[in-house]
C-alpha cells in the first residue's frame, strides 16, 4: 500500500524546519538520545516513521538487523530501505516490527490514539517503541499557544505532555520503560549561544518536566497464559503478505 502526499505537510516543513538553526540544534540532542535508546535494542525490523533525514546516524548505529525508513510521503531518493504509508493505517504485518521510532509523529497526526494503536497492532510482544514530541509543559509549549494558530511548523502543531501520552500507551498495554526531557532553552535562536547553556544545566537539575521535548521508551507487553515458544523465522513484513522475508518461516518445537 503506498500513498502519497502532496508537498507542504506538516511533517516535510518539520524536516525544513531542523535545518535551520534552532531545528539543527534540536535535531543534534534528539539524534544522540534516541542513538542511546537504540543501543540495547535488539531484533528484526526497526521502522522509523516521519521525518527521516535528521536521524539517520542514529538509525545507522542501531543493532538492529533491518533498518526501514516511512518518511509519510514520496520517497527521499537517499537510498536504503523504504516504505510509504499514513502513520494511522501502517502498511505493516501485525506482529512483525522489533522497534518503532516516532519523531513527532503525534504532534501533527489528526488521530494521534489511532496511530498509537497500530503501533500496537504491528509491533511483537516485548517490541519497543519510542516516541518524541514537543512538551506543552514548556516554554516550547507556551510560544505554540501563542502562535499557533498560523501554518508554520513546528508551531502549528498539536504540542502535548509526556503524561498525556504514557496514559495513552497503557491503555494499550504498554509499559513505559523510559523518560526524558531536553532542550530547556526557550525556542528562540538567540538562546543557542554559550551565554544560554544554564538553562539546560539547571532546567535538568530543578525543573526536569520542562524540557521542551519529550522522549519516551515503551515495551508491548502481551498477557499469556501459555509460555511463547521461541519463533525461529519472522512472518511477512508488509501487510498482506505483499513481500516475504528473507527469513525460515516459523517451525514447531
Amino acid at each position: 500500500m503506498t500513498v502519497r502526499k502532496g508537498p507542504g505537510s506538516p511533517l516535510a516543513e518539520l524536516q525544513d524546519w531542523y535545518r535551520s538553526p534552532l531545528g539543527a540544534e534540536v535535531a543534534a540532542l534528539e539524534s544522540a538520545c534516541v542513538q542511546r535508546l537504540l543501543s540495547d535494542t535488539f531484533g528484526y525490523y526497526l521502522v522509523q516513521i516521519g521525518v527521516t533525514e535528521s536521524f539517520r546516524d542514529a538509525m545507522a548505529s542501531s543493532r538492529i538487523r533491518h533498518r526501514i525508513l516511512m518518511p509519510c510521503e514520496q520517497p527521499s531518493g537517499h537510498g536504503g530501505r523504504e516504505i510509504v504509508g499514513l502513520p494511522s493505517r501502517l502498511p505493516l504485518a501485525s506482529d512483525s516490527i522489533d522497534a518503532l521510532l516516532l519523531p513527532h509523529t503525534l504532534d501533527f497526526s489528526p488521530d494521534p490514539q489511532a496511530v498509537l494503536r497500530e503501533v500496537e497492532r504491528v509491533l511483537i510482544p516485548e517490541g519497543r517503541v519510542i516516541l518524541l514530541g514537543f512538551n506543552a509543559l514548556s516554554a516550547w509549549g507556551l510560544w505554540s499557544l501563542l502562535h499557533g494558530s498560523g501554518t508554520q511548523v513546528p508551531w502549528c502543531g498539536r504540542f502535548r505532555t509526556a503524561f498525556q501520552i504514557e496514559d495513552w500507551l497503557s491503555v494499550l498495554g504498554f509499559d513505559i520503560e523510559l523518560r526524558e526531557h531536553i532542550m530547556f532553552r526557550p525556542p528562540f535562536r538567540r538562546a543557542l549561544g554559550p551565554s544560554c547553556a544554564a538553562f539546560d544545566t539547571l532546567g535538568r537539575r530543578l525543573w526536569p518536566i520542562l524540557g521542551g521535548v519529550y522522549l519516551i521508551r515503551a515495551v508491548k507487553r502481551v498477557a499469556t497464559l501459555t509460555p511463547l515458544r521461541p519463533a525461529w523465522g519472522r512472518r511477512s513484513l508488509l501487510r498482506g503478505g505483499a513481500a516475504e522475508p528473507t527469513t525460515r518461516r516459523a517451525g514447531h518445537a
